[in-house]
């Protein structure tokens, strides 16, 4: 028969049992108010990256892809959402009354399968590819701020390669057009045309292809500096200049 003392000790073993119990049921409460917290602060850190995006695909041109609609499952399947590598498929939810269950698609975290996969682990990889994300988002709008032409040179080094371009292709089309149209036409009207509506032309075609591909995708309020005075002494004053050198040249030592 029991003693009082066997009875005590026995008490003292489930009430230590007991808030043993308790504080496991407090630290619990707590890492699920902790996963939580992260939960939702993922999802807002998402929800901005993915608005982040969108802006991006309307400046570059690229047209939004369609959101996913969110998952419902019923009472006669239920639909899977993939996972990442090494978990696989993670369930969108199911119930035994037949009651449809909704899970929110714009949560960005996947749903962890009850008994094996750790939450907290899952949230940290989610968080890594958040980073991830933040960091390529970074770079594109560091690309997207600089123009496709000469991304690397500043924009008075770029407007001087562009017109410097455009006269050196005036200058051997002009020395093109001596030899072609010089057959046909007096040299007079050929000197006129060369020196004076081609380096037109060429300046027109520089202040074009800066407007064009000289203005950058991102933070451009405006048209591109095109530096116009830089652009007619380069063409229209230089080129004839430089064609004029050529032709005599070409005569002195012919």
């Amino acid at each position: 028969m029991a003693t009082f003392a066997e009875y005590a000790a026995l008490a003292r073993q489930l009430a230590d049992q007991r808030r043993e119990t308790d504080r496991d049921a407090v630290a619990a409460d707590r890492r699920r108010s902790a996963l939580r917290a992260t939960l939702d602060q993922l999802t807002r850190r998402l929800d901005a990256q993915s608005h982040r995006l969108d802006q991006l695909g309307r400046a570059a041109g690229v047209p939004a892809e369609p959101a996913p609609e969110p998952g419902t499952v019923g009472a006669g399947g239920a639909a899977a959402a993939p996972g990442r590598p090494g978990v696989g498929a993670y369930p969108r939810g199911a119930t035994t009354t037949g009651a449809v269950v909704a899970v929110p698609a714009a949560a960005g975290v996947p749903a962890p399968r009850a008994g094996s996969v750790d939450p907290g682990a899952e949230l940290a990889e989610a968080r890594r590819l958040a980073d991830e994300t933040d960091r390529l988002i970074g770079l594109t709008e560091a690309v997207g701020r600089r123009p496709p032409l000469l991304p690397a040179w500043s924009p008075l080094a770029r407007a001087l390669a562009v017109y410097a371009a455009c006269a050196a292709a005036g200058v051997v089309l002009a020395v093109v057009l001596l030899g072609v149209a010089g057959v046909v036409a007096s040299p007079g009207a050929v000197y006129v045309a060369t020196c004076g509506a081609l380096p037109v032309l060429c300046f027109v075609a520089g202040y074009l292809v800066l407007g064009r591909w000289g203005r950058p995708a991102l933070g451009a309020d405006g048209p591109p500096p095109r530096f116009v005075p830089l652009g007619f002494v380069t063409c229209v004053l230089l080129m004839p200049l430089a064609y004029c050198g050529y032709l005599v040249l070409f005569r002195l030592l012919g």
